[in-house]
């Protein structure tokens, strides 16, 4: 089989990656620099494992990158759409760029080949694209990335969904997602579609839920923390459910797919009430660390806040949607003076070159009236904070998923103030 992955960012560069040990693959941007780096084998972000993986890939030459779309898909059986689509501040997908950029390639594809959409886009796009171009073949199989596993959660995932039209190409769908997945569910292609904004709207729904129970907790003298491991033992909601109070979802994906289920239900007539007010409620949620601080600290102005952790998540290095760095803007325009540690983080953006950039744990911590606990570092929970205790001015924590209770319990005079408890 003959790949050519369309879009190689995150997803793109993975799925890329990954398929190479089965398949031939070419990988396709149109960003030079990007190509020029993977082609050196450097994926474009930090993601555990991947640059090993690329440079595989390329050494057993069943792996390329191009920007010349002829290039690439003069072979491809499947062209698989990669594309991390981007959302702006308004949580809304730039649809029509990642669409762009499929149709510079399908020029150059083969009549009767596979078009696979795993870019996170509209229901009704595989749809809309049948209707221009019949002579290819479409399917959708929602992405399953997940930030700093990334690698392990494409080849061994619990299952995969597909949408497809009809079964011409349902074989060749089973050969290409039985190396990675113990079990293939096929449904319609507006099936998988709906799949994808409904399971993380879902998700983004239990954040919200338990975190609007956690705000209750603080006022009661409940433990929300307690409460979830009681919701949890309830078999109608199981072990794994994602009510594990906290900070609120951030980085763009949950809340993508809240917009674009609101959005259609608009565009239909249709009046829905609890997925809208999802992102209401995670709004507001997003102002909690900023709202302890005053509570604690009073007026914020001349005080030093050190802020531990800046990425979207661990393992990675990407600042895009992290709800770090819009603390540090609120604290910025409150007067606090900002001390920042990330380790993976080496320069800052323009937009923060107000804060301070720390070397170090100890050098952030210094005389600060408080830390936030921002992205949740192994390297954190390994540092000796008896010792880094004492830099502080107040030896304050805001902690929202309480990541560092244990480390911190046993030290005198901490405070440690997380979601959901008094």
């Amino acid at each position: 089989m003959n790949i050519c992955v369309l879009g190689l960012w995150h997803l793109g560069s993975v799925t890329a990656a990954c398929c190479a040990k089965h398949f031939h693959v070419v990988g396709l941007d149109f960003d030079a620099a990007n190509i020029h780096q993977l082609n050196a084998g450097q994926a474009p972000l930090l993601e555990p494992g991947l640059n090993e993986l690329i440079s595989a890939g390329l050494t057993s030459k069943k792996l390329s990158f191009t920007t010349d779309p002829k290039t690439a898909c003069a072979k491809a059986d499947v062209l698989w759409l990669t594309y991390d689509t981007p959302v702006n501040d308004n949580d809304e997908s730039d649809v029509e760029l990642v669409l762009g950029n499929l149709r510079r390639a399908l020029p150059c594809l083969p009549h009767g080949a596979l078009v696979l959409i795993s870019a996170q886009l509209p229901v009704g796009t595989c749809a809309r694209l049948e209707k221009e171009f019949p002579q290819f073949h479409f399917a959708c199989s929602p992405e399953n990335l997940r930030l700093g596993k990334a690698i392990e959660a494409f080849e061994k995932a619990d299952r995969v969904i597909v949408g497809i039209r009809d079964d011409t190409k349902k074989a060749l769908l089973e050969q290409l997602f039985k190396p990675f997945a113990a079990q293939t569910i096929f449904m319609r292609t507006e099936s998988a579609e709906m799949v994808k904004h409904a399971l993380n709207s879902f998700l983004a729904l239990s954040i919200t839920f338990i975190n609007e129970i956690a705000r209750l907790c603080e006022h009661t003298g409940a433990d929300a923390k307690e409460v979830s491991t009681g919701l949890k033992s309830e078999a109608r909601i199981g072990p794994k459910a994602y009510l594990g109070p906290g900070g609120p979802f951030a980085g763009g994906t949950l809340a993508r797919d809240v917009v674009t289920l609101s959005k259609l239900a608009e565009a239909k007539g249709e009046k829905i009430s609890v997925i809208p007010a999802i992102k209401q409620s995670n709004d507001l949620h997003r102002g909690w660390a900023f709202r302890r601080l005053q509570s604690r600290l009073g007026n914020l102005r001349g005080k030093k806040i050190a802020v531990l952790g800046l990425t979207y998540t661990t393992n990675t290095d990407t600042l895009r949607r992290s709800a770090a760095v819009e603390l540090c803007r609120q604290l910025l325009a409150a007067g606090a003076t900002v001390s920042a540690f990330d380790p993976a983080v080496k320069t800052l953006p323009a937009a923060l070159n107000s804060v301070s950039p720390a070397a170090d744990i100890s050098t952030a911590l210094a005389s600060a009236d408080a830390a936030v606990i921002c992205t949740e570092w192994p390297q954190f929970r390994q540092a000796g904070w008896p010792e880094l205790a004492p830099l502080m001015r107040q030896p304050v924590f805001v902690d929202a998923n309480r990541f560092l209770e244990k480390e911190l319990k046993s030290i005198p005079g901490i405070e440690h103030l997380s979601v959901g408890r008094a």
